[in-house]
């Protein structure tokens, strides 16, 4: 049985490369804008990637800069210098 991950995080210009990259590497994930946030869902694993923000970012970027714009997360985390994953490790 898999269960839906998700993650909110502020709309701003940090966070929007970070948003771009997450749905970019997780196409199954359903972005839902709304004021101030955007919140993505995906069934049973998200992950952010630093080698995909970097890309988008076109610098350096540090997994820990993702703790600066998390409204809220829904499922296991583990992080690593190279990603950020959410799931239920069902």
């Amino acid at each position: 049985m898999s269960r839906i991950v998700s993650i909110t995080l502020q709309t701003n210009d940090d966070s929007r490369p970070i948003i771009e990259a997450i749905t970019k590497d997780n196409p199954d994930a359903v972005a839902k804008y709304y004021p101030g946030m955007v919140k993505i869902d995906c069934e049973g694993r998200l992950v952010v990637k630093q080698e995909t923000v970097e890309e988008i970012l076109g610098r350096e970027w540090d997994v820990q800069e993702l703790q600066l714009s998390i409204v809220s997360i829904a499922g296991n985390v583990d992080e690593e210098d190279e990603y950020f994953e959410l799931s239920w490790n069902l």
